[in-house]
Protein backbone atom coordinates (compact mmCIF):
# COMPACT_ATOMS: atom_id res chain seq x y z
CA UNK A 1 0.00 0.00 0.00
CA UNK A 2 1.37 3.44 -1.03
CA UNK A 3 1.62 6.74 0.87
CA UNK A 4 -0.30 10.17 -0.25
CA UNK A 5 1.44 13.06 -0.77
CA UNK A 6 -0.21 14.11 2.71
CA UNK A 7 2.12 11.67 4.29
CA UNK A 8 5.19 12.21 2.34
CA UNK A 9 5.72 15.95 2.43
CA UNK A 10 3.66 16.38 6.04
CA UNK A 11 5.05 19.60 7.99
CA UNK A 12 6.73 19.05 11.08
CA UNK A 13 4.37 18.85 14.15
CA UNK A 14 5.50 21.93 16.10
CA UNK A 15 3.86 23.86 13.07
CA UNK A 16 0.61 22.37 13.49
CA UNK A 17 0.53 22.77 16.98
CA UNK A 18 1.41 26.37 16.80
CA UNK A 19 -1.18 27.22 13.97
CA UNK A 20 -3.70 25.53 15.95
CA UNK A 21 -2.95 27.06 19.48
CA UNK A 22 -5.61 29.61 20.34
CA UNK A 23 -8.06 28.23 17.70
CA UNK A 24 -12.01 29.49 19.11
CA UNK A 25 -14.08 26.13 18.79
CA UNK A 26 -16.94 27.82 17.15
CA UNK A 27 -18.05 28.50 13.55
CA UNK A 28 -16.51 31.62 11.85
CA UNK A 29 -19.66 32.04 9.96
CA UNK A 30 -21.77 32.52 12.98
CA UNK A 31 -19.10 34.61 14.26
CA UNK A 32 -18.66 37.39 11.90
CA UNK A 33 -22.70 38.25 11.15
CA UNK A 34 -25.41 39.04 13.39
CA UNK A 35 -28.61 36.97 12.86
CA UNK A 36 -31.87 38.63 13.93
CA UNK A 37 -33.82 36.75 16.79
CA UNK A 38 -37.06 35.58 16.14
CA UNK A 39 -39.82 35.42 18.51
CA UNK A 40 -40.74 31.84 20.71
CA UNK A 41 -44.35 30.10 20.17
CA UNK A 42 -46.42 30.77 22.94
CA UNK A 43 -49.64 30.20 21.81
CA UNK A 44 -52.01 28.11 19.54
CA UNK A 45 -51.35 29.02 15.54
CA UNK A 46 -53.14 27.97 12.80
CA UNK A 47 -51.90 28.67 8.97
CA UNK A 48 -51.78 27.56 5.39
CA UNK A 49 -48.15 25.73 6.05
CA UNK A 50 -46.42 25.04 8.30
CA UNK A 51 -42.55 24.37 7.75
CA UNK A 52 -40.59 22.69 9.98
CA UNK A 53 -36.36 23.35 10.37
CA UNK A 54 -34.92 27.18 9.86
CA UNK A 55 -32.07 25.92 7.53
CA UNK A 56 -32.06 26.91 3.83
CA UNK A 57 -34.73 23.96 2.63
CA UNK A 58 -36.96 25.52 5.50
CA UNK A 59 -36.00 29.34 4.52
CA UNK A 60 -36.52 28.77 0.71
CA UNK A 61 -39.85 27.01 0.77
CA UNK A 62 -41.29 29.58 3.14
CA UNK A 63 -40.36 31.91 0.44
CA UNK A 64 -41.50 30.81 -2.17
CA UNK A 65 -44.41 29.52 -0.79
CA UNK A 66 -45.42 33.39 -0.30
CA UNK A 67 -44.04 34.23 -3.93
CA UNK A 68 -46.45 31.22 -5.35
CA UNK A 69 -49.24 32.67 -3.31
CA UNK A 70 -48.89 35.90 -1.51
CA UNK A 71 -52.07 35.16 0.52
CA UNK A 72 -51.07 31.63 1.69
CA UNK A 73 -50.00 31.75 5.70
CA UNK A 74 -47.13 30.35 6.08
CA UNK A 75 -45.70 29.49 9.36
CA UNK A 76 -41.91 28.36 9.98
CA UNK A 77 -40.98 26.39 13.26
CA UNK A 78 -37.21 25.99 14.52
CA UNK A 79 -36.44 23.79 17.18
CA UNK A 80 -33.32 26.29 18.10
CA UNK A 81 -32.10 29.15 16.39
CA UNK A 82 -32.33 29.87 12.64
CA UNK A 83 -29.38 28.38 10.67
CA UNK A 84 -27.72 27.06 13.66
CA UNK A 85 -26.72 23.86 11.91
CA UNK A 86 -25.57 23.28 8.66
CA UNK A 87 -26.71 26.05 7.21
CA UNK A 88 -24.31 28.28 8.94
CA UNK A 89 -21.78 25.93 9.54
CA UNK A 90 -20.99 24.74 5.55
CA UNK A 91 -17.88 25.95 3.26
CA UNK A 92 -20.00 28.33 1.15
CA UNK A 93 -19.94 26.11 -1.97
CA UNK A 94 -22.98 26.67 -3.51
CA UNK A 95 -22.47 24.27 -6.40
CA UNK A 96 -24.82 23.22 -9.41
CA UNK A 97 -24.66 19.28 -9.35
CA UNK A 98 -27.82 18.24 -8.00
CA UNK A 99 -26.96 14.88 -7.45
CA UNK A 100 -23.31 15.05 -5.59
CA UNK A 101 -21.62 14.94 -8.89
CA UNK A 102 -21.52 14.29 -12.33
CA UNK A 103 -20.38 10.31 -11.73
CA UNK A 104 -22.77 9.47 -8.89
CA UNK A 105 -26.10 11.52 -11.38
CA UNK A 106 -24.75 9.34 -14.35
CA UNK A 107 -23.89 5.70 -12.33
CA UNK A 108 -27.80 6.43 -10.66
CA UNK A 109 -29.70 8.23 -13.39
CA UNK A 110 -28.11 7.70 -16.71
CA UNK A 111 -31.23 8.39 -18.67
CA UNK A 112 -31.99 11.80 -17.44
CA UNK A 113 -28.22 12.45 -16.11
CA UNK A 114 -28.69 15.72 -18.96
CA UNK A 115 -31.41 16.72 -17.65
CA UNK A 116 -30.58 16.94 -14.05
CA UNK A 117 -27.37 18.96 -14.75
CA UNK A 118 -29.05 21.27 -16.88
CA UNK A 119 -31.83 21.79 -13.81
CA UNK A 120 -28.47 22.28 -11.67
CA UNK A 121 -27.06 25.26 -13.69
CA UNK A 122 -30.97 26.34 -14.24
CA UNK A 123 -31.09 26.64 -10.83
CA UNK A 124 -27.65 28.05 -9.70
CA UNK A 125 -28.74 31.00 -12.36
CA UNK A 126 -32.20 31.06 -10.36
CA UNK A 127 -30.73 31.97 -7.10
CA UNK A 128 -27.77 34.15 -8.45
CA UNK A 129 -30.82 35.89 -9.91
CA UNK A 130 -32.95 35.82 -6.55
CA UNK A 131 -29.83 37.54 -4.74
CA UNK A 132 -29.79 40.16 -7.02
CA UNK A 133 -34.17 40.49 -7.02
CA UNK A 134 -33.70 40.75 -3.59
CA UNK A 135 -30.82 42.87 -3.21
CA UNK A 136 -29.43 40.18 -0.82
CA UNK A 137 -26.03 40.64 0.70
CA UNK A 138 -24.63 37.41 0.84
CA UNK A 139 -20.89 37.60 -0.40
CA UNK A 140 -21.78 35.89 -3.49
CA UNK A 141 -18.94 35.30 -5.69
CA UNK A 142 -19.74 32.93 -9.20
CA UNK A 143 -16.37 32.42 -9.65
CA UNK A 144 -16.72 28.55 -10.04
CA UNK A 145 -15.18 25.40 -8.99
CA UNK A 146 -11.01 24.30 -9.69
CA UNK A 147 -10.63 20.58 -9.06
CA UNK A 148 -7.17 19.78 -8.73
CA UNK A 149 -4.69 16.73 -8.64
CA UNK A 150 -2.07 15.84 -5.80
CA UNK A 151 -1.15 12.38 -7.38
CA UNK A 152 -0.42 11.34 -10.53
CA UNK A 153 -3.08 8.78 -10.92
CA UNK A 154 -5.27 11.64 -10.78
CA UNK A 155 -4.20 13.58 -13.61
CA UNK A 156 -5.81 11.46 -16.38
CA UNK A 157 -8.95 12.15 -14.48
CA UNK A 158 -8.61 15.71 -14.90
CA UNK A 159 -8.10 15.43 -18.64
CA UNK A 160 -11.20 13.47 -19.07
CA UNK A 161 -13.56 16.18 -16.74
CA UNK A 162 -12.12 19.22 -19.29
CA UNK A 163 -13.77 17.31 -21.82
CA UNK A 164 -17.40 19.12 -20.35
CA UNK A 165 -18.82 22.29 -21.91
CA UNK A 166 -16.81 25.73 -19.83
CA UNK A 167 -13.71 23.36 -18.34
CA UNK A 168 -10.33 24.22 -18.83
CA UNK A 169 -7.69 21.77 -18.37
CA UNK A 170 -4.63 22.98 -16.44
CA UNK A 171 -1.12 21.50 -16.67
CA UNK A 172 1.50 21.41 -13.49
CA UNK A 173 2.39 25.30 -14.84
CA UNK A 174 -0.83 27.00 -15.63
CA UNK A 175 -2.57 25.37 -12.08
CA UNK A 176 -0.03 26.81 -10.21
CA UNK A 177 0.17 29.96 -11.54
CA UNK A 178 -3.78 30.30 -10.81
CA UNK A 179 -2.91 28.89 -7.10
CA UNK A 180 1.01 28.61 -5.62
CA UNK A 181 0.46 25.07 -4.22
CA UNK A 182 3.94 23.22 -5.26
CA UNK A 183 1.57 20.13 -4.66
CA UNK A 184 -0.91 20.44 -7.58
CA UNK A 185 -0.35 18.43 -10.56
CA UNK A 186 -2.99 19.40 -12.63
CA UNK A 187 -6.41 21.53 -12.39
CA UNK A 188 -9.63 21.62 -13.92
CA UNK A 189 -11.58 25.13 -13.91
CA UNK A 190 -15.65 24.87 -14.09
CA UNK A 191 -15.82 28.16 -14.86
CA UNK A 192 -19.78 28.52 -14.37
CA UNK A 193 -20.59 25.70 -12.00
CA UNK A 194 -20.10 26.88 -8.23
CA UNK A 195 -21.08 30.29 -6.50
CA UNK A 196 -19.45 30.91 -3.19
CA UNK A 197 -21.03 32.64 -0.95
CA UNK A 198 -20.96 33.28 3.05
CA UNK A 199 -23.46 30.30 4.77
CA UNK A 200 -24.67 32.51 7.89
CA UNK A 201 -25.27 35.99 5.73
CA UNK A 202 -27.45 33.57 3.60
CA UNK A 203 -29.51 32.63 6.18
CA UNK A 204 -29.69 35.96 7.72
CA UNK A 205 -31.01 37.76 4.48
CA UNK A 206 -33.65 34.43 4.01
CA UNK A 207 -34.77 35.15 7.06
CA UNK A 208 -35.28 38.57 6.18
CA UNK A 209 -36.84 38.01 2.77
CA UNK A 210 -39.02 35.58 4.45
CA UNK A 211 -40.25 38.41 7.08
CA UNK A 212 -40.67 40.61 4.80
CA UNK A 213 -42.75 38.03 2.89
CA UNK A 214 -45.20 37.91 5.40
CA UNK A 215 -43.82 34.39 6.60
CA UNK A 216 -43.72 33.92 10.45
CA UNK A 217 -40.87 32.72 12.10
CA UNK A 218 -41.19 31.11 15.51
CA UNK A 219 -37.97 30.28 16.94
CA UNK A 220 -36.94 27.34 19.84
CA UNK A 221 -40.18 25.69 18.78
CA UNK A 222 -38.87 22.31 18.79
CA UNK A 223 -42.05 19.78 16.90
CA UNK A 224 -42.64 17.08 18.92
CA UNK A 225 -45.10 14.99 17.35
CA UNK A 226 -47.62 14.81 14.34
CA UNK A 227 -51.38 14.26 13.65
CA UNK A 228 -53.86 14.47 10.84
CA UNK A 229 -57.36 14.55 11.12
CA UNK A 230 -59.28 14.54 7.44
CA UNK A 231 -58.29 18.21 6.24
CA UNK A 232 -55.44 18.82 9.00
CA UNK A 233 -52.29 18.26 10.57
CA UNK A 234 -51.34 19.16 13.96
CA UNK A 235 -47.96 19.83 14.93
CA UNK A 236 -47.17 19.60 19.35
CA UNK A 237 -44.60 21.44 20.29
CA UNK A 238 -43.81 21.50 24.56
CA UNK A 239 -46.20 24.66 25.11
CA UNK A 240 -48.53 24.78 22.31
CA UNK A 241 -50.20 23.18 19.14
CA UNK A 242 -49.86 24.31 15.67
CA UNK A 243 -52.42 23.73 13.10
CA UNK A 244 -52.06 23.37 9.37
CA UNK A 245 -53.80 22.31 5.96
CA UNK A 246 -49.89 20.94 4.93
CA UNK A 247 -46.66 20.92 6.10
CA UNK A 248 -42.79 21.12 4.89
CA UNK A 249 -40.44 18.87 6.84
CA UNK A 250 -37.38 20.48 6.56
CA UNK A 251 -35.13 18.62 9.41
CA UNK A 252 -32.44 17.17 7.81
CA UNK A 253 -29.91 15.39 9.60
CA UNK A 254 -32.34 15.26 12.41
CA UNK A 255 -34.38 12.62 13.59
CA UNK A 256 -37.40 12.69 10.91
CA UNK A 257 -41.22 13.30 12.22
CA UNK A 258 -42.08 10.32 10.21
CA UNK A 259 -41.39 6.82 10.93
CA UNK A 260 -40.52 6.19 7.52
CA UNK A 261 -37.87 8.16 6.99
CA UNK A 262 -35.81 7.21 10.64
CA UNK A 263 -33.64 4.89 8.20
CA UNK A 264 -33.14 6.83 5.87
CA UNK A 265 -30.14 9.56 6.49
CA UNK A 266 -27.29 9.17 8.67
CA UNK A 267 -25.49 12.33 10.43
CA UNK A 268 -21.86 12.20 9.18
CA UNK A 269 -19.16 14.65 11.25
CA UNK A 270 -17.49 17.25 8.60
CA UNK A 271 -14.46 19.28 9.87
CA UNK A 272 -13.50 22.47 8.94
CA UNK A 273 -10.80 25.09 9.92
CA UNK A 274 -10.34 28.74 9.04
CA UNK A 275 -7.15 30.85 9.27
CA UNK A 276 -6.67 34.43 10.29
CA UNK A 277 -6.52 36.83 8.08
CA UNK A 278 -3.44 36.92 5.40
CA UNK A 279 -1.01 39.30 5.00
CA UNK A 280 -0.84 40.75 1.62
CA UNK A 281 2.76 39.20 1.88
CA UNK A 282 0.75 35.91 2.09
CA UNK A 283 -1.87 36.37 -0.56
CA UNK A 284 0.66 37.57 -3.11
CA UNK A 285 2.34 34.00 -2.25
CA UNK A 286 -0.31 32.26 -3.22
CA UNK A 287 -1.63 33.93 -6.12
CA UNK A 288 -5.39 32.87 -6.08
CA UNK A 289 -6.68 36.07 -7.94
CA UNK A 290 -9.46 34.58 -9.76
CA UNK A 291 -10.93 33.34 -6.17
CA UNK A 292 -12.16 29.93 -6.96
CA UNK A 293 -13.46 27.04 -4.84
CA UNK A 294 -10.97 24.45 -4.67
CA UNK A 295 -11.67 20.87 -4.03
CA UNK A 296 -9.24 17.59 -4.89
CA UNK A 297 -10.18 14.37 -6.53
CA UNK A 298 -9.43 11.75 -3.50
CA UNK A 299 -12.52 9.71 -1.39
CA UNK A 300 -12.07 11.63 1.68
CA UNK A 301 -11.39 14.97 -0.15
CA UNK A 302 -10.77 18.45 0.99
CA UNK A 303 -12.40 21.69 -0.16
CA UNK A 304 -11.36 25.08 0.52
CA UNK A 305 -11.92 28.81 -0.24
CA UNK A 306 -10.93 32.46 0.28
CA UNK A 307 -12.87 34.60 1.85
CA UNK A 308 -13.83 38.51 1.04
CA UNK A 309 -11.25 39.17 4.49
CA UNK A 310 -8.45 37.66 2.90
CA UNK A 311 -8.88 34.07 5.24
CA UNK A 312 -8.70 30.84 3.70
CA UNK A 313 -11.64 28.14 5.17
CA UNK A 314 -10.19 24.45 4.64
CA UNK A 315 -12.51 21.63 5.60
CA UNK A 316 -13.23 18.17 4.44
CA UNK A 317 -11.40 14.74 4.64
CA UNK A 318 -12.48 12.91 7.83
CA UNK A 319 -16.18 12.24 7.14
CA UNK A 320 -17.29 10.53 10.74
CA UNK A 321 -20.13 8.72 11.65
CA UNK A 322 -20.37 7.94 15.49
CA UNK A 323 -23.28 4.59 16.11
CA UNK A 324 -26.68 5.49 17.08
CA UNK A 325 -27.75 8.18 14.54
CA UNK A 326 -27.36 10.98 17.08
CA UNK A 327 -26.04 14.83 16.67
CA UNK A 328 -24.50 16.09 19.26
CA UNK A 329 -22.53 18.61 20.18
CA UNK A 330 -19.49 16.59 21.84
CA UNK A 331 -18.93 15.09 18.55
CA UNK A 332 -17.68 18.56 17.03
CA UNK A 333 -14.83 18.67 19.19
CA UNK A 334 -12.06 15.99 17.48
CA UNK A 335 -8.10 17.45 17.76
CA UNK A 336 -6.79 14.58 15.94
CA UNK A 337 -9.25 15.48 12.91
CA UNK A 338 -8.28 19.29 13.55
CA UNK A 339 -4.45 18.50 13.40
CA UNK A 340 -4.74 16.38 10.44
CA UNK A 341 -6.59 18.99 8.32
CA UNK A 342 -3.99 21.48 9.68
CA UNK A 343 -0.85 19.43 8.76
CA UNK A 344 -2.82 19.03 5.11
CA UNK A 345 -3.06 22.70 4.79
CA UNK A 346 0.84 23.22 5.28
CA UNK A 347 1.29 20.28 3.07
CA UNK A 348 -0.56 22.28 0.14
CA UNK A 349 0.61 25.56 1.42
CA UNK A 350 3.93 25.01 3.06
CA UNK A 351 4.97 28.93 2.19
CA UNK A 352 2.11 30.11 4.53
CA UNK A 353 3.84 27.86 7.71
CA UNK A 354 3.61 30.26 10.72
CA UNK A 355 -0.05 31.16 9.75
CA UNK A 356 -2.49 30.69 12.24
CA UNK A 357 -5.98 29.02 12.48
CA UNK A 358 -8.75 31.36 13.98
CA UNK A 359 -11.70 28.87 14.26
CA UNK A 360 -12.12 25.07 14.20
CA UNK A 361 -15.76 23.98 14.14
CA UNK A 362 -17.81 21.01 12.74
CA UNK A 363 -21.03 20.05 12.04
CA UNK A 364 -23.51 16.92 11.03
CA UNK A 365 -24.31 16.40 7.54
CA UNK A 366 -26.99 14.21 6.60
CA UNK A 367 -26.08 11.20 4.35
CA UNK A 368 -28.42 9.09 2.51
CA UNK A 369 -27.86 6.06 0.69
CA UNK A 370 -27.79 8.30 -2.71
CA UNK A 371 -25.96 10.82 -1.73
CA UNK A 372 -27.95 13.68 -2.84
CA UNK A 373 -31.42 15.21 -1.62
CA UNK A 374 -34.45 12.31 -1.62
CA UNK A 375 -37.99 13.52 -1.95
CA UNK A 376 -41.90 12.32 -1.03
CA UNK A 377 -44.97 12.96 0.93
CA UNK A 378 -46.85 11.50 3.20
CA UNK A 379 -50.55 11.82 4.87
CA UNK A 380 -52.66 11.88 1.90
CA UNK A 381 -50.18 14.42 0.36
CA UNK A 382 -50.62 16.87 3.38
CA UNK A 383 -46.53 16.31 4.07
CA UNK A 384 -43.79 16.77 1.93
CA UNK A 385 -40.21 16.43 2.58
CA UNK A 386 -36.72 16.64 1.41
CA UNK A 387 -33.71 15.08 3.46
CA UNK A 388 -30.48 13.89 2.65
CA UNK A 389 -28.30 16.35 0.94
CA UNK A 390 -24.74 14.98 1.37
CA UNK A 391 -22.53 17.85 1.78
CA UNK A 392 -23.47 19.25 -1.74
CA UNK A 393 -27.16 21.02 -0.44
CA UNK A 394 -26.24 24.98 -0.66
CA UNK A 395 -28.02 24.99 -3.90
CA UNK A 396 -30.06 21.90 -4.22
CA UNK A 397 -32.06 23.44 -1.00
CA UNK A 398 -33.32 26.15 -3.74
CA UNK A 399 -34.53 22.95 -5.81
CA UNK A 400 -35.63 20.94 -2.99
CA UNK A 401 -37.80 23.76 -1.82
CA UNK A 402 -39.64 23.90 -5.30
CA UNK A 403 -39.84 20.28 -5.55
CA UNK A 404 -41.94 20.52 -2.46
CA UNK A 405 -43.97 22.58 -3.12
CA UNK A 406 -44.79 20.66 -6.38
CA UNK A 407 -45.67 18.02 -4.49
CA UNK A 408 -48.32 19.29 -2.21
CA UNK A 409 -49.75 21.17 -5.22
CA UNK A 410 -50.09 18.17 -6.94
CA UNK A 411 -49.27 18.95 -9.86
CA UNK A 412 -46.90 17.30 -12.56
CA UNK A 413 -44.25 18.66 -13.10
CA UNK A 414 -40.82 18.71 -14.76
CA UNK A 415 -39.27 18.22 -11.77
CA UNK A 416 -41.58 15.77 -9.97
CA UNK A 417 -41.72 13.27 -13.46
CA UNK A 418 -37.98 12.95 -12.31
CA UNK A 419 -37.02 9.60 -11.18
CA UNK A 420 -34.59 10.88 -8.63
CA UNK A 421 -37.70 12.73 -7.16
CA UNK A 422 -39.93 9.69 -7.55
CA UNK A 423 -37.76 6.98 -6.44
CA UNK A 424 -36.88 6.35 -3.20
CA UNK A 425 -32.96 5.12 -2.32
CA UNK A 426 -32.26 2.69 0.20
CA UNK A 427 -32.59 2.93 4.08
CA UNK A 428 -29.47 2.32 6.31
CA UNK A 429 -29.66 -0.70 7.51
CA UNK A 430 -30.43 -0.83 11.67
CA UNK A 431 -27.65 -0.72 14.09
CA UNK A 432 -25.08 -2.11 14.74
CA UNK A 433 -25.35 -2.90 11.01
CA UNK A 434 -25.37 0.74 9.59
CA UNK A 435 -21.90 1.37 12.04
CA UNK A 436 -20.37 -1.92 10.37
CA UNK A 437 -20.76 -0.75 7.26
CA UNK A 438 -20.43 2.78 7.35
CA UNK A 439 -16.82 2.01 8.90
CA UNK A 440 -15.89 -0.51 6.61
CA UNK A 441 -16.82 1.67 3.91
CA UNK A 442 -14.72 4.53 5.15
CA UNK A 443 -11.35 2.16 5.69
CA UNK A 444 -12.03 0.84 2.21
CA UNK A 445 -12.14 4.58 0.35
CA UNK A 446 -8.49 5.21 2.48
CA UNK A 447 -7.19 1.86 0.80
CA UNK A 448 -8.43 3.16 -2.43
CA UNK A 449 -6.76 6.78 -1.92
CA UNK A 450 -3.52 4.80 -1.18
CA UNK A 451 -3.59 2.49 -4.12
CA UNK A 452 -3.77 4.88 -6.96
CA UNK A 453 -8.11 5.05 -6.44
CA UNK A 454 -8.74 1.56 -7.21
CA UNK A 455 -11.96 0.72 -5.02
CA UNK A 456 -11.96 -2.70 -3.31
CA UNK A 457 -14.37 -5.88 -3.16
CA UNK A 458 -16.54 -4.05 -0.61
CA UNK A 459 -16.91 -0.43 -2.60
CA UNK A 460 -17.55 -2.66 -5.69
CA UNK A 461 -19.97 -4.61 -3.87
CA UNK A 462 -21.82 -1.61 -2.45
CA UNK A 463 -22.32 0.45 -5.81
CA UNK A 464 -23.62 -2.86 -7.28
CA UNK A 465 -26.61 -2.65 -4.81
CA UNK A 466 -26.77 1.16 -4.63
CA UNK A 467 -25.25 1.54 -1.67
CA UNK A 468 -22.02 3.00 -2.78
CA UNK A 469 -20.15 5.10 0.00
CA UNK A 470 -19.02 8.62 -0.77
CA UNK A 471 -17.37 11.43 1.84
Amino acid sequence: MGTTVYERAAPAPEVVRHALAGAQARAFWLDDVVIERHPTLESRVEADLVVVGGGYTGLWTAIKAKERDPERSVVLLEAQRVGWAASGRNGGFCEASLTHGEENGRRRWPEEYDTLDHLGLENLDAIESTLERYAMKVDAERTGLLKVAVEEHEVPWLRERSHHDGATYLDREAVQAEIASPRYLAGCWERDTNLLIHPAKLVAELGRVATDLGVEIFEHAAVEALTTTADRVRLSTAVTEVSARQVVLATNVFPSLLRRNRLMTVPVYDYVLATEPLSEAQLRSIGWSNRQGVSDLANQFHYYRPTTDGRIVFGGYDAVYHTGRRVRARYEDRPATFERLASHFFTLFPQLEGTRFSHRWSGAIDTCTQFCAFFGTARRGKIAYAAGFTGLGVAATHFAADVMLDLLAGEPTRRTSLEMVRKRPLPFPPEPLASAGINLARWSMDRADHNQGRRNLVLRAMDAVGLGFDS
